[in-house]
This record gives C-alpha cells, structure tokens and sequence, in this order.
C-alpha cells in the first residue's frame, strides 16, 4: 500500500493508529501523522511517551500491540499528531539480569537511538533539572539544498583546518554576531577562504551533555568542552545553534556545511562511535542500555563493561546490529547534511570483535568502505586506542582509509626540536610515509600529516613548553600526555626574552614550512596560524573558557607568522608536485631527490619535479632543512642551465639566505628552514623573498 493512502485501522488510548514502515527507524513524519520504528532482541513489550514540550511526565502513553511486532521490530504510525506539541520517549519491558547484560526497566524512559533533535540542550552550560531525561522531537527536513553539490576535492589537494565550533569563535575577539556557534564559523569563512584552506574538520557535533560531568575547581566551573561523549549518533548539539530550532534541529548546520561548499571548501565532522555517554555499571541508562545492553557495548561474561575507549563503556561496533547503526547514521550525515567526510576518533576500537580482540577483516570498516552512498566522503581513521591498540600503517584500509599519520607527529617533533639522528627517518615522513604506506597497497592518499591537534599542545606551544601545565583540570597533574617532544627554547612558558622569543617564532615557522611542504594530507589545529596559545595546558577537554576559545587578537599580534602560513598554503596549490606525481620534466629529475638523509646529517633536502598540469611547465620545488643550532651547508640537486635555485621563502630572516643560489647546496642559518624553485635564470630574481 502506498504511503499516501495510509490509514487509521485501530484506536488505542484516543489515538488511531496502525501498523508503520517497519524499515525505516526513528521517528518520521507521514501523510496524516507520525511513524515511530525502534527494535530490541531482548525487549518483551514496548510503549510510546508523548510529552507536551520540556514536560516530564507524559501527556499520553500509547502500548504497541503485540500484532504490530515484526521480528524484534515495533512500528507503529500515529495520526493526527501535530509534531510542534509532543516530544516522546520510549518504555521497554523484558528481563533485569546484569549478569548477563540485561538492563530492561518498564518505568525508565529511553532516548530513540535514531532521534535526530535530543530536547533539553539548547542552552550551552545550564544544567538539566533533577528528574529530567532525555527525550526525542521529530524532526521535519525542508532544507533546500537548491544544486548546491559537494566540491569533491582530490584527498591529495586539501588542508585540513580542524576546529571547535564553540571556541573558534566564543572570545569576544572573534567580533562574530553570534560567538560559539554554527552561524559563528559562516561569518569567519572569508578569513578561511583567504586562509587558503579548503577542509574545516569539526569536532564533535553529535549531540552531548556538557554538563552530564561538571565540577567545580579554583572556583570555575569545568565541563565536557569538546564533546567526546556522545548522547545521540543522529542528532547536532542543539545548543551549537544562534537560536532554537523546535523540530527543524540542524539547519543552521546545513547553512553553514553549504555556505562551505559554495565556497570550495569541504566539511568533516569528527565522529565518535567508541563509546557513548552511558558509561560504565556506575553511568546512567537513558538510551542504549535500556534497548539492548548486551548488543551494543562489549560485556565482560559476568556483565561488566569493556573499556578499550578510556571512557568507561566501549560501542560493539562489528554486531550486526550496531554495524547496521553506525552505517545509517554515516549515511544520515551524507545525504542529509551533506556532509564530505568523517573523521573516526579511536577508531582502532571500530576494528575489534565483541570480545575485544582486532580483527583482520573488521566488517563494520569493510561496509563503510565499500558502501555506495559514502563512496565519495573522505573516511579518516585515528589509528589507535585507549586500550593500547596502534594501527598506525596497518589500519584496515580497502584503499579507502586514510589515517592520522601519528608517527609523522611524532617522528617530525623529534626531528625539528634537533634530535640527532633523526634525518632519514624525517625525510621517509616528508616524502609521504611510504615505510608505512605502500602505494600500491594503500594508494597515495593515506596519510594525513599533522604536528598538533586539539589534543596535546599548540604550536605555539610546542616550542614554549617543555611539560605539560594542566593544573587547572584539577586532576593534580595527573591527566594528559607526557610524551610532548616540545621544546622551550630555553625559558618555560611565557617570557620577554627577544631572542626565545625569536626563535621560537623560527620554530613555528619551520614545523609549518615542513608541514605543508610534505607529501601526504596536512592538517593543522586552528589558531595555529597565528601562534594561538593554551598557556601550556595540553589536555583542554574540560576548558569552556580562556584556555581553549581562540584569541583572534593574535592574528595582528603575530600576523607575520599568519602571513608565512598563508603563503605557504598558496605554495602548495601553486605546486602540484608537491602534493602528487606530475609527470617527468624536462632536466630528467626523479619524482622525488632526497639528499643529506643519513643518520649523521645535520641538514637534509627534499626536491620535487614533475610537469605543471595547468601549463605543461617544468615543476621543480626544493624543501631545506637545517635543524641544528649551527649554520650548515645543506646538499641540493645540481641543475642544468638555464635554471638556478631561488629562495621563495625561508625562516631566519632576510640577511641569512641568498636569493639566488647557482650552487649545489645553500646555507642555511641555525634552526632555519628555506624553500626554493628552479627557475631559468632569465627569470629568478634578486628581491628579497616573502618571508
């Protein structure tokens, strides 16, 4: 029977009713009325609440009958229901034994799995009042996408930018209508478009509970600021929105993701599918432990939970069951939001059995790459977990996985504070990681490179901090990462030393040069930019506050380093070898001429050649790099007349570095790096390059 001619068949407590469109879950407006479609393996009975709006106690309690049952699938269509006045709820009969994992209560609400608008977060930082629960609204997409398509940009030509909607714009320096939100970051997309970069990676957006855990500490409240802790897979944090958007939750989401496409730049979300707000046996049940707790978490056999994500509970991502979720949702986010890629936070754990144990083949990471409605989204994995699962190189892949490449942070660190010994394995990083990724297993496209993100310390702070200061997370200390591979240039934390001062802001310069000079996807934190600081605090989860929120009085402050950034954006689109094989030019170079990358050397060099597509002209740029505190002579490719090196930018200053270089090495000032072209000599300049 088509939908259109749907009608009443039963009446149960003043509603008419009848059985619903048991394939589709959630809650979706139908000719006439509401249809409402969740399943349970364990569930013996089900009953719908209907609340009038921010209510706790239900206006109506509607039983599915047992004939409206299909499998373990309850479907029930309502009429005559205006989706404006009710939110609603779920009550689930069936066995209580925690032993075996099942946590069925008939007098505990339960939030929809598939809601997509959780009520009650729409104000950022008020806490729920005693009592209250989670509850759905029906959502009804009237968006107009209008033509509007995704830009679809190759993996190999993006810069990723990765941000917290909230703290981009919360400070008062933002200068944005409405700070912290959605509509905040639209108002800053000029500032990315002349930027240049062509990726936003937004943190968490899922919808989450700031205040599930807040406390007090040195008199300041602190709260689930970045949103790990997921309370709906389906639904945006509402409070993320200007204003409140009753039952049309995620338009100002959709404005923004198009305004981003219309301006060639592509939008991820940060996605986190290792765990949920639930928590361990001591957490609340308003959602997926009332449906099925033993389907969607890994249970240790007397009924506790497995925590491979560090938050208490771990999703079961490869059941059946919770596989088909995560791919609903992925689809959800696609189709309805447009969305051009996902970032997996801990995503090792989307590779484990239900017993904890990784898989070769993980079919959940199977069905994600090879599905046809994300076949042209970016999936990005976070090749590792709490539970001390690195897959960093060997994440299962189909050649459609990329990965945070954490050895490339970790290994480049090292190298640009002056480790010793650590030049080839910087040049293997550089020229794309290919130790850890073969291309012909993984293609071209499976490192994501990136110094600093919102977890750990800042760029600026890389180089003015040698320990972590996160004193004001209350934790005494105790929380964070100890592994920083910073370095303060001698004095810790804030100084008006010029000459720290000065090299630290080389150092930035050089961990940015290297950055975008490298094969691979490069990715960089927010406000690194302009030397944005968290004054040392390099675990700022908790930080609603100064700490965390940018500072955009930064960007004049250190607008030189925000216009070396810049500059060297526009390099890399001005270069595709950098970025990708372009063919062989004309002097007979190799793709790629690494020299200087034994273990003694003290300055290393990294050439790329090929042909420019866009004029069929030779291509040949050169990353220098000296990361000792002594000038040396760093080693370049020899080039035959006409064409002569020349500086297009380096980091110690004018005085230091020549123009033009006609020899087969430049001399690099301490700590300095310098990026050079072959150009014919008839065309290379003298004038002192952009720095």
């Amino acid at each position: 029977m088509h939908p259109l001619t749907l009608e009443p068949l039963d009446q149960i407590n003043g509603f008419s009713v009848r059985p619903g469109l048991y394939e589709i879950n959630g809650a979706m407006v139908v000719p006439g009325g509401v249809n409402f479609t969740i399943h349970s393996h364990g569930a013996t009975s089900c009953d719908l609440l209907l609340f009038h709006r921010k209510e706790t106690v239900p206006y109506a309690t509607i039983p599915f009958p047992s004939h409206y049952r299909i499998g373990h699938v309850y479907s029930m269509i309502i009429f005559g229901l205006d989706i404006e006045e009710f939110e609603y709820a779920y009550c689930l009969d069936g066995p209580y034994d925690e032993g075996k994992g099942l946590l069925f209560d008939k007098k505990k609400p339960l939030l929809d799995i598939y809601a997509k608008a959780v009520t009650g977060q729409s104000v950022w930082g008020t806490k729920n009042p005693e009592g209250s629960f989670y509850k759905a609204r029906v959502v009804q997409d009237r968006f107009d996408w209008g033509k509007d398509r995704n830009p679809l940009l190759p993996m190999e030509d993006l810069v990723i930018y990765e941000l917290h909607v909230r703290g981009f714009t919360r400070h008062a320096s933002s200068s944005v209508s409405h700070p912290g939100t959605f509509s905040g970051i639209m108002e800053k997309i000029p500032y990315l478009k002349e930027l240049g970069v062509n990726a936003v990676e937004l943190m968490p957006i899922f919808e989450f509970d700031e205040m599930k855990d807040s406390r007090e500490v040195d008199g300041k409240t602190l709260i689930d600021y970045w949103g790990y802790n997921p309370v709906s897979f389906f639904a945006p944090n509402t409070s993320y929105a200007a204003e409140i958007e009753y039952n049309r939750e995620g338009t100002e989401l959709k404005e923004l993701i198009r305004a981003l496409n219309q301006n060639g730049i592509e939008c991820f979300l940060d996605v986190v599918f290792n765990h949920t707000a639930e928590g361990n046996k001591q957490g609340p049940c308003f959602s997926f432990k009332g449906f099925d707790n033993n389907i969607y978490y890994m249970l240790t056999p007397n009924g506790y939970y497995y925590n491979y994500s560090g938050c208490g509970n771990t999703l079961n991502c490869n059941h059946p069951i919770v596989r088909q979720l995560i791919l609903d949702c992925l689809r959800y986010w696609t189709t309805a939001y447009h969305v051009d890629g996902f970032r997996f936070d801990l995503a090792s754990i989307l590779g484990r059995n239900e017993d904890g144990m990784p898989m070769e083949q993980p079919p959940l990471l199977q069905s994600l790459a090879c599905d046809p409605i994300l076949g042209d989204v970016k999936l990005i994995a976070e090749a590792w977990d709490a539970g001390g699962l690195y897959q960093v190189g060997s994440f299962p892949s189909w050649s459609r996985w990329a990965e945070w490449n954490g050895r490339y942070r970790d290994d480049l660190r090292n190298f640009l504070k002056g480790d010793y010994g650590m030049a080839d394995t910087a040049i293997r990083r550089i020229t794309g990681s290919r130790d850890l990724y073969d291309p012909a297993i993984r293609g071209n496209n499976a490192s994501v490179n990136f110094l600093n993100c919102h977890d750990g310390f800042t760029l600026w702070d890389m180089y003015a901090y040698n320990w972590k200061h996160n004193e004001a997370n209350g934790w005494a200390g105790q929380d964070g990462n100890d592994d920083n591979r910073s370095w303060n240039c001698g004095i810790e934390g804030e100084t008006d030393d010029p000459e720290v001062l000065a090299l630290r802001h080389k150092l930035a310069k050089n961990a940015m040069a290297v950055l975008l000079m490298s094969r691979g996807t490069p990715m960089f934190l927010s406000g690194d930019e302009f030397l944005n600081t968290q004054y040392g605090n390099n675990n700022a989860y908790c930080q609603d506050n100064e700490i965390s929120w940018l500072d955009w009085t930064f960007l004049e402050k250190n607008r030189e380093h925000f216009e070396f950034v810049k500059n060297m954006i526009a390099f890399r689109m001005e270069h595709p070898v950098i970025r990708k094989s372009c063919g062989l030019c004309s002097v007979g170079f190799p793709e790629i001429i690494t020299l200087g990358g034994d273990c003694t050397a003290r300055a290393c060099s990294v050439t790329y050649s090929g042909i420019k597509p866009q004029n069929g002209e030779d291509d040949i740029v050169c990353l220098a790099v000296n990361v000792f505190w002594e000038e040396q002579d760093c080693p370049l490719p020899a080039l035959p007349d006409p064409y002569k090196w020349t500086v297009y930018t380096e980091t110690a200053g004018e005085q230091d570095s020549p123009a033009v270089c006609s020899l087969s090495s430049i001399r690099l000032a301490p700590r300095s790096v310098a990026v050079l072209m072959a150009i014919p000599h008839k065309e290379a300049t003298q004038s002192t390059p952009p720095r």
